[in-house]
């Protein structure tokens, strides 16, 4: 719900809005999106004043989003800072990630120019738009993408934001986690469909037109709290309604719309008697799957079971957008997967590395079978846990996660745990979890700074080895598993 002194700020496509952080993934979406609709979009970012992340300063820019420095001075003389005009900023938009102290904030608020969070500028598109919200714990880039995709291809016009860039859109230049709508077809609202983050809370702000909820695991907060923020969302969505048919969420919305799998005899979602969207006749391979929904083939070249689900999730939200079963096959077809969702960098030396956002358990498990299964050879695994809180909260769970995928000679490193910055209590390290999975009997090793392992994994890996690098929040981690691919080359 918006918020009194919220409630009147100028937002729609024509007002100015000032982005603080806007190299983050949640910030620069809905930057390129206001830029892509028109409006006069400006951004500031501390790794942009630090020489880094160039390569999203650029793409940023190209959309015509003016990047300054994050001094507030644009604020105060848009003029003086390069901006051809000379009105007032309508609102500065921030994330939880942004400190109060930044000086855009702090400028803002001397000028009384108002501070938006970004899940209220969010929420305000959601409302304007025939809004598709996903959430849950895993697979919402991925489900977001696949929706995109199919609704792309059947010409609806669908503007998207996301956190996961779509490697279709990243191969047109774009930075692939944004996309402008078009005027719909039928004349009512245009189409948009975005990831609705849970770890946040956010996703109560929000009253789609659709609402979908992928699975229910532990990641950022108990299930509990989040089967309650799930029940609220479920709650706000204003017309259909899509849910996984598992246990733990068979209460949401008895009217819900369900999906899952079914093999043969074996009711693998215990759904035998509820109507919905069912994959059946599942056949994996190590680089994609195919399956039948309602005797309609589709094919996936995206490996691993729970893509399966993800896909089965995507098709059952565009059969309520309207789309024709049989028209999904050929965009599914197509589907190019998302940045860090088990993405394959190369292989060289005989060794293939792969990039991949898991960082919560049932993630962590599900990238560890789809590795078993894509190589004949090792698991080379390098887990970068990301913040000290959520590793002191999920320290059983991912070590069980680490334990029960890895297999007796498939071998782990941890670096240190990634401070992102902040007050944080550091009363736990990468260090605890490495004891705890040695004393599980796995081939576990801490090493304290990351470069080293460059070297050690180079030197470790024998043909037919898979190198997975796992992690979330630090950008740094694909540059890091493409030197790791570069030594492979040289060797």
């Amino acid at each position: 719900m918006s918020s009194p002194e919220t409630l009147h700020i100028r937002t729609d496509f024509g007002a100015w809005l000032h982005f603080a952080g806007v190299g983050g993934s949640g910030m620069s979406a809905l930057a390129q999106f206001h830029a892509l609709a028109g409006g006069l979009a400006t951004g500031s970012d501390r790794a942009f004043d630090q020489g880094e992340r160039a390569i999203i300063r650029d793409q940023l820019a190209g959309l015509g989003i003016a990047i300054v420095p994050q001094d507030g001075r644009v604020l105060e003389n848009p003029a003086a800072a390069g901006l051809a005009t000379d009105r007032a900023c309508d609102a500065v938009v921030v994330s939880t990630a942004v400190e109060s102290q930044v000086p855009d904030i702090a400028v803002a608020r001397r000028l009384g120019i108002p501070v938006v969070h970004r899940s209220e500028l969010l929420s305000r598109y959601v409302q304007a738009h025939r809004t598709i919200a996903v959430t849950g714990t895993s697979g919402k880039s991925t489900v977001v993408g696949m929706v995109f995709g199919i609704l792309r291809h059947a010409g609806l016009g669908c503007g998207l934001l996301t956190g996961g860039p779509l490697t279709e859109l990243v191969a047109e230049g774009r930075q692939g986690n944004a996309w402008g709508v078009s005027p719909a077809a039928d004349g009512g609202l245009p189409w948009l469909v975005i990831e609705a983050d849970e770890s946040d809370g956010s996703l109560v702000r929000y009253r789609p037109w659709l609402g979908a909820v992928l699975n229910l695991g532990l990641d950022h907060k108990e299930p509990a709290e989040v089967l309650d923020l799930f029940t609220t969302f479920a709650a706000n969505t204003t017309g259909p309604m899509i849910i996984a048919a598992v246990d733990n969420l068979a209460g949401l919305r008895p009217d819900a719309a369900r999906f899952g799998l079914q093999e043969g005899s074996s009711d693998l979602a215990g759904t035998s008697d509820i109507s919905g969207t069912f994959a059946t006749d599942v056949t994996l391979t190590p680089t994609g799957s195919s399956f039948l929904i309602d005797g309609v083939p589709f094919t996936l070249p995206v490996a691993g079971r729970h893509n399966v689900l993800n896909a089965t999730a995507a098709l059952a939200i565009c059969r309520e957008a309207g789309v024709p079963l049989a028209d999904m096959a050929a965009p599914l077809a197509r589907f190019a997967g998302v940045a860090r969702r088990f993405q394959s960098l190369g292989t060289a030396a005989g060794v293939e590395v792969i990039d991949d956002f898991a960082h919560n358990p049932d993630k962590i498990a599900a990238s560890l079978d789809t590795a078993a299964a894509r190589t004949s050879g090792r698991i080379l695994a390098v887990f970068q846990p990301h913040g000290f809180g959520p590793t002191r909260f999920l320290r059983a769970a991912l070590v069980e996660a680490f334990a029960s995928g890895l297999r007796r000679d498939d071998m782990i490193w941890m670096p240190e745990i990634y401070y992102g910055g902040g007050t944080v209590t550091r009363d736990i390290s990468s260090a605890d979890l490495i004891g705890d999975l040695q004393t599980r009997g796995r081939d576990a090793r801490f090493v304290q700074q990351r470069q080293e392992l460059v070297a050690k994994i180079i030197a470790a890996a024998e043909p037919g080895d898979l190198v997975l690098i796992m992690g979330a929040r630090d950008p740094s981690l694909t540059e890091f598993a493409r030197k790791i691919l570069a030594g492979f080359a040289g060797r």
